[in-house]
């Protein structure tokens, strides 16, 4: 790739930053905890887990409820979210984005705390298998914030952490990125507020797609 390029690879969470989903999973959420007993989470609570691979979030999330309950907590989550997935769709403006990228001959993954077959059912839902070179999900490889995926990604590609960048709209993307040695970019429309990002060191902070695609055209 041209040496003008900063970034080869270009990884993307899903969750908040490119699907339209935060509010959806923080009720599903709520609502799953409630269903085996626990205490409802308030929004901030749900909220914060986003991100997260689905049991440890959950459990974050629900601190009442006993591990042996875990596994029903989960299953009443997706119950709830599958009920919903028709519901959800792409942020405004975020395919015109991808195919940009990808005609700029950048690497685009996602790294996501979704399971393979949730990622994969999305990707279908929102139209856009093959728009991504490739992919990791946390029950593939290690949850957010350990860096494993982006490690698996760069070896994938064969490009250093220098030239990747991880965008995300939660602490755990950007604190991914900083444990794996990449650079990264905030959202601010997704799970977590915008103040809590200046401590991991965000490239940039975008307001919105059409702000994160002019800073990726200029500066990516």
């Amino acid at each position: 790739m041209p040496n003008a390029r900063r970034f080869n690879l270009i990884c993307f969470d899903w969750d908040g930053t490119l699907f339209d989903s935060t509010s959806i999973i923080v009720r599903c959420i709520q609502q799953a905890v409630v269903d085996v007993g626990g205490a409802r989470p308030s929004d901030e609570a749900a909220a914060y887990v986003i991100g997260l691979a689905l049991v440890p979030a959950l459990a974050r999330a629900a601190p009442d409820v006993p591990p042996e309950k875990y596994r029903e907590l989960a299953t009443r989550y997706r119950h709830h979210y599958l009920a919903r997935q028709n519901d959800i769709s792409l942020f405004e403006g975020v395919p015109a984005m991808l195919d940009e990228l990808k005609r700029r001959h950048h690497w685009l993954a996602v790294a996501t705390g979704k399971s393979r077959r949730g990622l994969d059912e999305v990707l279908a839902l929102s139209r856009l298998q093959g728009v991504f070179n490739g992919s990791r999900t946390a029950d593939e490889t290690a949850g957010k914030p350990d860096p494993r995926m982006l490690h698996e990604l760069m070896r994938e590609f064969g490009t250093e952490p220098e030239r990747t960048l991880m965008i995300g709209d939660t602490t755990h993307d950007l604190q991914m990125a900083l444990n794996a040695g990449c650079a990264s970019v905030a959202v601010s429309y997704g799970a977590h507020e915008p103040h809590e990002f200046s401590a991991l060191a965000p490239r940039h902070v975008a307001h919105s797609v059409a702000d994160l695609r002019q800073w990726l055209n200029e500066t990516a």
